[in-house]
């Protein structure tokens, strides 16, 4: 997952709110099997599509940046745009391809 970045409470305003790159954001937890099952998912996106930033929050670890989305299930993904969710969250499990048509929008 070299290319997918790990986001905390403390870097998240850096990292997705203040980047000029779309952002796609995968709200998770470790004990999560549908999250466990979007882990080589977002990986092979991410390789495959250097122009954008594809991110992972655990809901665990960084319950104020979940809570400041209103992150209720998980998986849920968020595309980022200009610092702000480009669209309605993206919940359960994402096909890459069903990842890479929505994203196409934003570019």
């Amino acid at each position: 997952m070299n290319n997918v970045h790990i986001i905390t409470d403390a870097n998240f305003e850096a990292e997705v709110l203040n980047s000029a790159w779309v952002s796609v954001v995968d709200f998770w937890a470790e004990w999560c099997g549908p999250c466990q099952m979007m882990l080589p998912i977002l990986a092979d996106f991410a390789s495959e599509n250097a122009d954008i930033k594809v991110c992972k929050v655990n809901v665990d670890e960084n319950p104020n940046t979940a809570m400041s989305f209103r992150i209720m299930s998980i998986p849920t993904i968020l595309i980022f745009k200009d610092g702000k969710p480009a669209q309605a969250p993206l919940i359960w499990v994402q096909t890459k391809e069903n990842l890479k048509e929505i994203v196409s929008k934003y570019l």
